[in-house]
């Protein structure tokens, strides 16, 4: 080792263009405020610590501190991308760390916030519903006015009951429950949005696999659990009452929100629930999943234009 830091020490005396350019790289990176105000700090540190530590002081003097530099994530431009330097003094000696900058954070915290939003086979634009977009239509009045009072009381707690949007077709029902879940992750409560025809299909898929009581326990513990057209679902008294009501009643006793859209009034969802693939009426099973559904959600009635059409 001797002989090589000999070798290049011999080498530095010869090459007078690498002095020259190392003197003035240490010019630099001494005058720089940044690093003349943290060697202030530190008014005993020897100058041979200073001297081994010049290419640290170098690494420092050209990043980017807390974004300075840097309009965004993308285009930061340290050597970790995200990632701010950070002097400090450990054991009379300098030391360099990096740590996350103010647009890693906020990177960090947009992409958890997307994720927030988990949906089964709903279309991408009401992924991308807002609040702001919600027509103030005299038919819509009382789903507005409730929404805004389940997104102001979760601010504070959760509440235990969602809504239940029943209207026709095409009024908006479901750009709602977009809206609302994106307005819930702002305050990083999660929400999983759900079609319900696809939800059957998933279940009988998940049987094969074994992964249906895996999911019919993320179901029942979703922060926020919204279900998209109930009622258009092919009947099944299994669905019914092994899946459906299982996660209902979980979710009532917890005190857990759930949210809906059915183009059924609940009592003529009631009526749809009682008929069954097996043959007959069961009037009190579907009377007993009409009461889960009441105690988990409040029927709010969706009028206006057809949104579709045209």
């Amino acid at each position: 080792m001797k002989k090589i830091q000999s070798a290049l020490q011999k080498w530095m005396k010869d090459n007078e263009s690498f002095k020259e350019n190392y003197l003035k790289m240490k010019q630099a990176v001494l005058n720089d405020p940044e690093i003349k105000q943290f060697l202030a700090g530190y008014p005993d540190l020897p100058e041979s610590v200073i001297e081994k530590n010049l290419i640290k002081l170098y690494e420092f003097s050209t990043q980017s501190k807390q974004c300075d530099q840097c309009a965004s994530y993308q285009s930061c431009k340290n050597i970790l991308k995200g990632y701010s330097p950070v002097l400090h003094i450990d054991n009379d000696d300098i030391h360099l760390s990096y740590e996350k900058c103010h647009t890693m954070i906020a990177y960090e915290q947009a992409q958890k916030q997307r994720e927030m939003i988990q949906s089964l086979y709903v279309p991408k634009d009401i992924l991308e519903a807002t609040m702001d977009k919600l027509e103030p239509e005299a038919a819509r009045s009382d789903a507005i006015t409730e929404t805004l009072r389940f997104l102001h009381d979760a601010q504070t707690d959760l509440p235990k009951k969602g809504i239940f949007f029943s209207g026709p077709f095409g009024v908006g029902k479901t750009y709602f429950l977009g809206a609302i879940a994106n307005k819930l992750k702002e305050n990083n409560i999660s929400s999983m949005i759900i079609y319900m025809p696809e939800l059957v299909r998933e279940m009988k898929t998940s049987i094969k696999d074994d992964s249906i009581n895996s999911k019919i326990e993320y179901f029942k513990t979703a922060d926020v659990l919204m279900l998209d057209d109930i009622g258009a679902e092919t009947q099944s008294a299994w669905f019914r009452d092994e899946i459906l009501g299982t996660i209902l009643q979980y979710r009532m006793m917890e005190g857990l929100p759930v949210f809906f859209t059915s183009n059924y009034t609940l009592d003529q969802l009631e009526e749809q629930l009682a008929f069954s693939n097996r043959g007959g009426i069961e009037k009190v099973k579907a009377g007993r999943m009409i009461e889960r559904i009441r105690q988990v959600s409040k029927e709010v009635k969706l009028y206006g234009e057809n949104r579709r059409e045209g």
